[in-house]
């Protein structure tokens, strides 16, 4: 599916980076800023994280990732409402792992802030 063009787009890929970053700095207060409190972060295993379980997860010594790099992006906006598609590839602080992951995640925009809402990923081949 193709992306949108809204105008808007640009501002959700934004928020899309600095949510990247966020994750593999282990940002805590960015986390927080750029995640809604009604978050719903879903894994790849199955795993569910509310928004404190999401960054708890992130900010740990061993937890969290040293790197994240995200490609083939796409970003459709409606309305107040962004559904943004990427793979994701990331190595894990903690074992090393690599992990290889198909995500769509939701944003809301509130205020003139996109903020992530939901994320469901699942193993790419």
């Amino acid at each position: 599916m193709p992306g949108t063009n809204t105008g808007k787009e640009g501002a959700v890929s934004a928020a899309v980076e600095s949510l990247r970053k966020a994750m593999a700095e282990s940002d805590k207060a960015s986390l927080e800023k750029l995640a809604e409190e009604q978050l719903l972060y879903s894994h790849s295993s199955g795993r569910v994280e509310n928004k404190a379980e999401f960054i708890a997860t992130l900010v740990g010594p061993k937890s969290g990732f040293s790197a994240i790099a995200l490609s083939d992006q796409t970003v459709n906006v409606v309305e107040d409402i962004a559904l943004v598609r990427h793979k994701f590839t990331g190595t894990r602080k903690g074992d090393g792992n690599k992990m290889n992951l198909a995500v769509l995640t939701v944003w809301r925009e509130r205020g003139g802030q996109w903020r992530l809402l939901a994320r469901q990923a699942a193993k790419a081949e």
